[in-house]
């Protein structure tokens, strides 16, 4: 037998091998959740204007529901307790809009600057 063809016939084999076994993992794939998009233009733990003096918005996904953060910090205030901010957030998407200029009202409790992150 050819040397070469020997070599291509193992190439061939391993590939549809490979091939198989890509495939079978594909469909064993747990499917990826969608997130709820987050809709206010305001951290829900500080109150705090997104894309404001923090910068950025940080996002992190609870629960099936995208939730946007002004800080870092703002993250373990939301781990600490997910219920609060879930029924935060629907209490304030039921809420009449208000006016653009209007700043919302900061949740102080939930939120201490005294915390090690600062909103200055």
């Amino acid at each position: 037998m050819n040397p070469l063809r020997t070599i291509r016939t193992a190439a061939l084999s391993t590939a549809l091998l490979l091939a198989g076994t890509f495939a079978a993992a594909a469909d064993q794939a747990p499917a990826k959740e969608t997130a709820k998009p987050y809709p206010l233009d305001y951290c829900i733990v500080s109150g705090d204007k997104l894309d404001g003096d923090m910068g950025k918005p940080i996002t992190v996904v609870k629960d099936g529901q995208e939730f946007k953060l002004c800080c870092k910090g703002c993250i373990k205030d939301l781990d600490k307790d997910p219920k609060k901010y879930e029924d935060k957030l629907a209490a304030a998407q039921k809420e009449p809009k208000k006016d653009a200029d209007a700043k919302p009202d900061k949740d102080k409790a939930a939120h201490d600057h005294n915390d090690g992150h600062d909103h200055r």
